[in-house]
């Protein structure tokens, strides 16, 4: 099975480790800490293995974060606080500080009381964009527990029947622990695609699918240069715009942080929410119980007739770790375009970059 990009003419390829140092590096160099850093760059760097590059989640972060960290919307070394902290949720402030960060603060903090509590959430506020949602909830799974998490957005989706932007891509994440075996990894945005892959076709002048969005005047459209300033249109239709709904709910107004068509507007104040579950399946039976009933139905999943023999079925997430492997062994993808960018951002904060 082959899980690579198929169109290689935009891209150069490296090892994990030259990406892993300078990512590293170069946060160092913009003020974050050792351990923010560290966070960092392993996010940007699962990302980077998981997703196509037009994505924008990997190394392309870093404009983005150097922007903002030198106008005041991120804080390196933010005092993040603890608001509340009961039995099974707390509430976190994080200062303004690194989306990636407060994110797994929160988790950890989450699957640290579930473990007692059976369930736990904990909500961020006064945060920035927090990458990638599974990357988190994968936090949770590799210790044992079932994690979710999401975040709330820019506005870029209109509510169904409207062609009006009100609410976000507002992400989910979620994981499910399966022992030795890669965790089952949903990561998923709550529209059909995001402005960064209509860029990529923009860029490669190719058309995009007629239900990744709309024109301004909400007409469908093939063409992504004409669909750049309109709706993003939701998964599942009417139901991806309710699920994005009840996601700002929880990420946005039930933590205190903005929302709807509030939140991301202002880069020294993006103010964005995020919200961290962890589940302890021994809440309600044994672990060898739920580890065999898991694999029960895995099993039934996997064993279900592909409609085309050359496509399997597979689990959520089997693609994004069967491309991690191919990655590991043949190199990350990186756009021509961000690898010429980077050179320039590396010259200017004084880091090496070997790329």
């Amino acid at each position: 099975m082959a899980y690579e990009i198929q169109d290689s003419s935009l891209v150069n390829h490296y090892p994990l480790e030259t990406l892993r140092d300078f990512a590293t590096a170069y946060m160092r160099a913009l003020g974050a800490t050792a351990d923010e850093a560290a966070i960092i760059s392993d996010g940007l760097m699962t990302a980077s293995q998981w997703w196509h590059p037009g994505q924008g989640q990997g190394l392309e972060k870093l404009f983005r974060y150097t922007r903002r960290v030198k106008n005041g919307g991120l804080a390196p070394g933010a005092p993040m606080t603890w608001l509340s902290d009961g039995p099974a949720y707390a509430l976190l402030d994080a200062a303004k500080g690194f989306g990636y960060v407060a994110a797994q603060r929160a988790m950890r903090r989450a699957v640290e009381k579930a473990r007692t509590s059976g369930i736990a959430m904990v909500g961020v506020r006064h945060s920035n964009h927090f990458g990638i949602a599974g990357y988190h909830a994968l936090t949770a799974a590799k210790a044992g527990l079932i994690g979710w998490s999401m975040t709330n957005a820019s506005a870029e989706m209109a509510p169904w029947g409207s062609a009006k932007v009100v609410l976000g891509t507002n992400p989910w994440g979620l994981a499910i622990p399966r022992g030795a075996d890669h965790a089952i990894v949903l990561d998923m945005a709550l529209t059909m695609s995001g402005k960064g892959m209509m860029r990529w076709y923009e860029r490669e002048n190719r058309e995009m699918p007629d239900n990744w969005a709309l024109t301004p005047s909400g007409e469908v459209t093939t063409d992504p240069s004409a669909a750049m300033t309109g709706p993003l249109l939701p998964i599942g239709e009417y139901k991806g715009y309710g699920l994005s709904l009840f996601t700002d709910v929880l990420a946005g107004v039930m933590t205190g942080a903005l929302f709807g068509l509030d939140v991301f507007q202002d880069e020294r104040n993006f103010d964005v929410g995020h919200m961290l579950v962890a589940i302890n399946p021994t809440a309600m039976m044994p672990q060898a119980d739920f580890d065999r009933r898991l694999e029960a139905l895995v099993s039934q999943v996997k064993s279900a007739p592909p409609i085309d023999s050359a496509r399997p079925v597979m689990l959520p997430g089997e693609v994004e770790f069967g491309r991690m492997e191919q990655r590991r062994e043949g190199g990350i993808p990186v756009s021509r375009e961000t690898v010429a960018q980077l050179r320039e951002l590396a010259a200017d904060i004084g880091v090496r970059c070997d790329l």
